[in-house]
């Protein structure tokens, strides 16, 4: 190459750096990130208002929780493509506007059933937000090091969102009707639907094709089933409809994977899964996200139920954890400039295993510095290592197909946090019953709803006379810590495979964009 070719080479690229307004966009982006992730988090603080206010029963109880994260993963794929197909600016807009709108009206809902259908309608336009700011930033960011900082700073707003779930919650329920934590979407989506418009550019697939309907009702028939099997399972074990479900999901996931592979123009194109690193990228995602929402399935329960603090002192705990997840995500930046993902995920994600083996050795220790320290290192390793996968994600990606790549990627996301509660929460409740050893002459009510979970062991002991109630919350903490013990490994053992597979599939090399066809 001439020295000429090089510097025109080197002037192109800096003509693709973005200004002022390009950060500016980012930042409006960011609004919505923030607020679908405090979501995730606020509303297990405002169930019990909701439950005095509105007398749901335990089914109803339950859809007001899983209503909204249902139905957000099955369309999550669908919103994608229809963003790349009409526009991602078009689909953030239609979708805040949404979002905004039904969330006041859930502030408001006079009974379980029309929250729970106020929640799923949430579902609906949150599905259209999130692949949307994703696969926006790969078009305002086009120079690569600016998009991997623009990316970890996205992921430090999910990160940051989720910490202050709790904190909000707190603070809002302490002042305010349960309504408040659905009201605030309002004020933060205003200012998106007046700046987006301005500051963002619209973009689309410029050859979309024709509208694949039998595509789209074969993605919602294989993602409804598998979501609905997970959680169920993760409540009612073996014994349930779940098993039934996941095959009847996986069915569809077939069929759905050879239409595909079969039309002329695929609602989404596989042929992104045959790069290595896309696949690779994804599956680091998934899992990384499992061992994060894992651990704070029972870190959660350990901090309030065996520690005995606050749900707003059990989240300003897990805050430094939190921080350093942010800070780590923009601090591997510079580094994943020079260093192969291949090399700086699996080296992230050994932080994480640390975190894991700490808990695994410490937990009946109730010392509340090394829970702090453990969730210290889980966060550095998932911060280090999600900023690296999702910028690979959409890079391995033509930029035609950024809203669909963006829609696996957050699929992944919803996925692993089902599957977290799932499969980590679901062997810690198994543990946890094996080992609790029940105090003699418990009532036989009082022993059923102890055996069930560490709370209701924690709510029967309230009720009972001080020596048998302080009995009952010791074997249940000491079954519980057991419990976690053998959990964290098994987080730890996850955590490796996702290291592995960072070390085997990922790139070689920093730096390296595939060819956009």
């Amino acid at each position: 190459m001439t020295t000429g070719t090089i510097t025109a080479a080197l002037r192109a690229e800096h003509q693709q750096r973005v200004g002022w307004r390009g950060w500016a966009a980012l930042a409006v982006l960011m609004l919505p990130v923030l607020l679908v992730s405090v979501d995730n988090t606020v509303l297990s603080f405002a169930l019990p208002a909701i439950a005095v206010d509105l007398e749901p029963t335990s089914i109803e109880q339950l859809w007001i929780i899983d209503a909204y994260p249902l139905v957000l993963a099955a369309l999550l794929v669908t919103m994608g493509t229809m963003g790349d197909r009409f526009g991602r600016r078009r689909m953030l807009l239609i979708g805040a506007a949404g979002f905004g709108i039904v969330s006041a009206l859930a502030a408001f809902a006079p009974t379980a059933a029309l929250l729970i259908t106020a929640r799923a309608l949430m579902g609906v336009f949150g599905a259209m937000l999130m692949p949307s700011t994703l696969s926006l930033l790969r078009t305002v960011f086009t120079d690569r090091e600016q998009r991997r900082l623009a990316i970890a700073i996205w992921a430090a707003g999910f990160s940051a969102g989720s910490a202050l779930g709790p904190i909000v919650g707190g603070v809002l329920l302490e002042h305010f009707a349960w309504g408040s934590v659905f009201l605030m979407a309002v004020p933060v989506l205003i200012p998106l639907l007046v700046l987006v418009p301005i500051l963002v550019p619209e973009t689309r697939d410029p050859n979309p094709g024709r509208i694949d309907a039998p595509s789209i009702l074969l993605s919602l028939a294989a993602m409804v089933p598998v979501v609905y099997a997970i959680k169920e399972f993760a409540v009612e074990g073996f014994g349930s409809i779940a098993p039934v479900l996941f095959l009847v999901g996986i069915g569809f996931g077939v069929l759905f994977v050879r239409r595909q592979l079969r039309v002329e123009s695929p609602m989404l194109d596989m042929a992104l899964f045959r790069r290595g690193t896309f696949s690779g990228a994804i599956l680091v995602n998934l899992l990384s996200v499992v061992g994060l929402v894992g651990f704070l399935y029972f870190v959660a329960q350990h901090l309030q139920l065996v520690v005995g603090l606050s749900p707003l002192n059990a989240g300003l705990a897990l805050l430094p954890g939190l921080v350093m997840m942010i800070i780590a995500g923009l601090v591997v930046v510079p580094i994943a400039r020079r260093v192969a993902p291949r090399i700086v995920v699996p080296a992230a994600l050994t932080f994480s295993v640390i975190g894991y083996v700490v808990v695994a050795f410490t937990a009946a220790d109730n010392a509340l510095p090394l829970l702090i320290a453990a969730f210290g290192f889980l966060g550095i390793g998932i911060g280090m290592a999600e900023t690296v996968s999702n910028e690979l994600i959409l890079s391995s990606a033509p930029p035609a197909k950024a809203g669909a790549a963006s829609a696996v990627s957050e699929t992944a996301y919803e996925l692993g946090a089902v599957l977290g509660t799932a499969i980590l929460g679901g062997i810690l409740t198994a543990l946890y019953r094996v080992n609790l050893v029940l105090p003699a002459g418990l009532p036989a009510d009082a022993a059923h709803a102890a055996r069930e979970t560490l709370g209701g062991a924690v709510a029967t002991a309230e009720g009972l006379d001080a020596p048998m109630g302080q009995a009952l919350r010791d074997a249940a903490a000491h079954a519980f810590d057991a419990g976690v013990a053998v959990t964290a490994l098994i987080g730890a053992g996850l955590i490796v495979v996702a290291a592995v597979v960072a070390a085997t599939t990922l790139g070689g090399r920093p730096n390296t964009e595939p060819a956009e066809h």
